[in-house]
């Protein structure tokens, strides 16, 4: 399959998040061959589609849990630790394999109408949370949830993630639309003993060790009790040194963020979570500034409420502006890197991210008719840049492609029926209304 996307603009979120005018965009079996203005490209044999607005990288999101769309809106006014305990937990107690999948279905269809084309998801029942992902011809992270309560073996959880390494890779389905990773959920559902054990099997396969950390001032007094912070506690407990992703990060001091740029850690950033649930706000500036690499999430459709990145990368641009009283410090340019390139990096990955030769070829076409793009589509880059990430957002994403598939058209899926999906996720939420009264 060979493709030519060409498009009056092209944002390749490469290092420096240049503007490329009048420029194409060349698949070639899935993989990005070529980018780059059309008056320098090279000859192409394959078709070519011309499109009117912005071309750029699809949206990388480093932390959900996309089944929770069937529990949307529940304990909207409640601080972490009571959302969790009075309404998170009972009610995923009593989802079942199928609901995991319906709930990932429309998640994963959501996500593509936004122009998130890889969720990095930590959840349960792997098999069906996949099943879904490519049903939607999206990409997933899978980080099996392990926690160690009433009701969860988390060793038996463990060697569940560790046998489905071993027997079908790391990276597997048509176009590597499937990456198997380690999702311990936090240092106040396991000890550090846990953790260390979690963290060497995750090592011995190379695979991502993702984990809740500092999210709220009051989930990890225990630990920091001990031993002064969580990041602190990882290190102590030989956690670091493979690929680690942080969700969350609030609440890190000055030694915290070096200790993560000195490890190589990827911190996933939840604003829109973060302020819902009161926890605070993410020092994004002082991460970026030590190197750190610092991707977006989402968190769950149950907590921000949305699965909207580009909605977060406005706030995460919004919140930093404000808590530094600085205005100039995150700007859109920035923030729209933290959506894509990133993203990827946090994750660990090269392959997603940027529109590069060698990439996967997932692209999101932006249509430009909206009174956002008013001023033109020739107007200077810096402003291009803001009118996308402040005005325009994800509301005119009408084109997706993954691994050069496209699997939106016209601002729908091309392989799921929306409405059937959100029949599902509403059949789901009033059995357990039912279940939970």
């Amino acid at each position: 399959m060979s493709l030519r996307l060409h498009a009056p603009v092209v944002l390749p979120c490469d290092p420096t998040c240049s503007v490329l005018r009048d420029a194409v965009v060349d698949v070639v079996d899935g993989r990005i061959t070529h980018v780059g203005e059309l008056s320098s490209a090279p000859a192409f044999d394959g078709e070519v589609r011309k499109l009117s607005g912005i071309l750029l990288p699809g949206l990388v999101n480093t932390h959900a849990h996309s089944p929770m769309t069937v529990l949307r809106g529940l304990g909207s006014d409640l601080p972490l630790l009571r959302w969790l305990q009075e309404h998170m937990w009972p009610n995923e107690a009593q989802m079942t394999p199928a609901d995991i999948g319906t709930g990932m279905l429309l998640g994963a269809v959501e996500m593509l109408r936004h122009g998130v084309t890889t969720s990095a998801e930590m959840y349960f029942h792997g098999p069906e949370l996949v099943s879904s992902v490519l049903q939607a011809g999206s990409r997933v992270v899978f980080g099996g949830a392990i926690l160690d309560v009433p009701g969860m073996d988390w060793k038996a959880l463990t060697d569940e993630i560790s046998a489905w390494i071993d027997a079908d890779g790391l990276r597997f389905g048509p176009g590597d639309r499937v990456e198997l990773a380690y999702g311990p959920h936090s240092a106040y559902t396991l000890s550090a003993a846990q953790l260390t054990s979690i963290a060497a099997e995750a090592r011995e396969r190379g695979a991502l060790f993702m984990v809740h950390v500092a999210e709220s001032p009051f989930e990890d007094e225990a630990a920091r009790a001990e031993f002064g912070s969580v990041p602190a506690l990882m290190k102590a407990s030989d956690v670091l040194g493979g690929r680690v992703l942080s969700a969350h990060s609030v609440h890190l001091s000055d030694d915290d963020i070096a200790l993560y740029a000195s490890f190589g850690v990827g911190v996933a950033h939840c604003p829109a979570s973060n302020a819902k649930l009161a926890s605070g706000i993410a020092r994004v500036r002082d991460l970026l500034d030590a190197g750190v690499n610092v991707g977006l999430g989402t968190d769950g459709p149950a907590s921000s409420d949305d699965l909207d990145l580009l909605g977060a990368a406005r706030l995460a641009a919004l919140f930093a502006r404000v808590s530094a009283m600085d205005a100039t410090a995150l700007g859109a340019a920035q923030a729209l890197l933290m959506a894509t390139r990133g993203g990827a990096s946090a994750l660990g990955r090269d392959d997603i991210g940027a529109l590069e030769a060698g990439r996967w070829a997932d692209v999101v076409h932006i249509d430009a008719d909206d009174p956002a793009f008013s001023t033109g589509l020739d107007a200077p880059d810096e402003q291009l840049l803001a009118n996308l990430v402040w005005a325009a957002g994800s509301r005119r994403v009408t084109d997706v492609w993954v691994a050069g598939d496209q699997v939106v058209a016209g601002g729908e899926s091309t392989r799921v029926d929306r409405q059937e999906a959100q029949a599902g996720v509403t059949a789901v939420a009033r059995r357990l209304r039912s279940v939970n009264l």
